[in-house]
């Protein structure tokens, strides 16, 4: 298995979602644009989003296992994938890309 670079790209937040359905939550997402993970095969890294990683696992699963090209020439380099969380308010959008280094 690969270990697989996850990079946080973009972080948006819709306010006016926020501010008509949202109950306040305090630091509700602490990540930051820029930030890397590093994640051992299916292994979450360590202090990643627990929501975040249910949506972008079964792609750091299949690059860990040497899978590419997802979804047919989506994405131009073949060993990665361009995936977003699943909050509604303030969705992350993550970079991850297969490395050439195996797990441990």
């Amino acid at each position: 298995m690969k270990k697989v670079k996850i990079t946080v790209m973009k972080i948006t937040r819709y306010t006016d979602l926020m501010e008509k359905y949202e109950n306040p939550l305090e630091n509700a997402c602490d990540m930051r644009e820029g930030q890397v993970f590093i994640a051992n095969g299916w292994q979450k890294p360590e202090n990643f989003c627990d929501s975040a990683w249910e949506s972008v696992s079964p792609f750091v699963m299949t690059l860990a296992c040497g899978g590419e090209d997802i979804y047919n020439g989506w994405m131009k380099n073949k060993k990665s994938a361009m995936i977003s969380c699943n909050d509604g308010f303030r969705p992350v959008s993550f970079l991850l890309e297969a490395t050439d280094i195996d797990t441990d």
